[in-house]
């Protein structure tokens, strides 16, 4: 393996920087830190828990959000209101902002608009990983069963109609394939290499991303996949690439969704930001000059050196929706995004912070209105996972307006 590590020093979020030394340290057993948790035998189930479920393809959005909420030991889920960017230039946010419950917003008018893009970001939780590895202190042990989750997720997915999904931690996707086909979507699944499912009994397969598009506002051009490197070395998180057409105008855009390593400490920030730049090069390698989204869980807080690097990358030319949707108020991008995109208490302690990010061109689209995060008090003392709310991250959804631009043609 040839690496050059240019200079004596890289970053530490602590002091600032840590030793190249300490990184070669590292490189030695990069396969062992990137991937899962040991080298034990895997156990490579397959996807196949939800053989019970079986929906007609005519099942209408109402009927199955009233299927999912009559379902055994689950609650009424928050409903949250879109707010309007500031810097917006239309009067459709402040349409959303006065209304009481987004379901009113799915109106066809807006589902059908070529012209409008509504992105949903989220982190659903890995049945597998949450029930036997995430030690959420405070969650009841029957809130986390799949069968108490499930609907909840499918429930929050198609509540607020969004016309792409980019999810992370999927380990059921045969099942979100099958209820979200019944809504119109269509989807795609890439699993990470040594997914740590795989070491856990009773696994539904492996965890990885996925991202669904609603079939009657898209074609489909190209899906391309990614395991993210590492100074050349093939880390287990990956990437997943689709481009998709408007039918009705023939614009193309990219979409992208990645989940990058977890866990703090200054060497996993530094790997955290080296899988970064694979992801931009990736991006940049499929994109050509078509509007960009770019969603993920980057398990990194604004002021880590993966975030700096991605919006400030002159090809890539993003900017976060969550903190753009108040960019008049004179702050910088970090400074300006939410308090928090997860919320949740396992054993070591209480953890509130914001690692989850919808990023998107600004000379291709406008940020006119983002869901608001829920309340401390909508959330509740014990955080989540909970009854209420399937995972211990909140969805992200943002509604862009495409901005005219000669350089988009369905002949890309």
């Amino acid at each position: 393996m040839d690496i050059n590590l240019r200079g004596t020093k890289t970053y530490n979020e602590c002091d600032g920087f840590i030793s190249v030394t300490e990184v070669q340290t590292c490189l030695i057993n990069i396969k062992q830190i990137m991937g899962s948790f040991n080298s034990a035998p895997k156990i490579l189930n397959d996807d196949i828990l939800d053989h019970d479920v079986n929906f007609s393809t005519n099942i209408s959005r109402h009927e199955l959000i009233q299927h999912c909420q009559r379902q055994p030991l689950v609650h009424p889920m928050v409903k949250r209101a879109f707010r309007k960017a500031r810097n917006g230039e239309s009067n459709y946010g402040l349409k959303f902002r006065k209304l009481n419950t987004v379901t009113k917003g799915c109106s066809p008018e807006y589902i059908s608009n070529p012209h409008t893009l509504r992105v949903l970001q989220w982190n659903i939780l890995s049945q597998a990983l949450g029930q036997m590895n995430d030690n959420f202190a405070k969650c009841p042990d029957e809130a986390l069963e799949w069968h108490s989750r499930r609907y909840l997720i499918i429930e929050e997915l198609i509540e607020y109609c969004p016309d792409v999904i980019c999810l992370q931690e999927v380990d059921h996707f045969n099942f979100l394939r099958h209820v979200l086909d019944t809504q119109g979507y269509s989807g795609v699944f890439y699993p990470k290499p040594d997914s740590p499912c795989f070491y856990i009994h009773g696994n539904n397969g492996p965890d990885g991303c996925a991202i669904f598009y609603r079939k009657d506002k898209f074609e489909l051009v190209k899906i391309e996949t990614h395991v993210l490197e590492i100074w050349g070395v093939q880390s287990n998180q990956v990437a997943v690439l689709m481009i998709l057409r408007v039918k009705e105008t023939g614009r193309e855009i990219c979409v992208t969704t990645t989940h990058l390593k977890a866990r703090n400490g200054a060497l996993l920030s530094t790997l955290r930001n080296e899988q970064g730049k694979d992801l931009v090069q990736f991006i940049g390698r499929h994109r050509g000059p078509r509007p960009l989204v770019l969603c993920g869980d980057f398990n990194a807080e604004p002021t880590e050196p993966v975030y700096a690097s991605i919006v400030s990358d002159g090809a890539l030319g993003v900017g976060s929706a969550y903190a753009d949707r108040d960019a008049d108020s004179g702050r910088g991008s970090a400074d300006r995004e939410p308090p928090y995109t997860t919320w949740k208490i396992r054993d070591e302690g209480e953890i509130c912070h914001t690692i989850d990010y919808i990023f998107y061109s600004k000379d291709d689209l406008e940020v006119e209105a983002v869901l608001e995060l829920p309340t401390e008090e909508e959330i509740g003392a014990d955080r989540v996972p909970s009854f209420a709310y399937p995972s211990d991250h909140f969805t992200l959804v943002c509604d862009f307006k495409l901005r005219s631009s000669d350089r988009f043609a369905s002949s890309l």
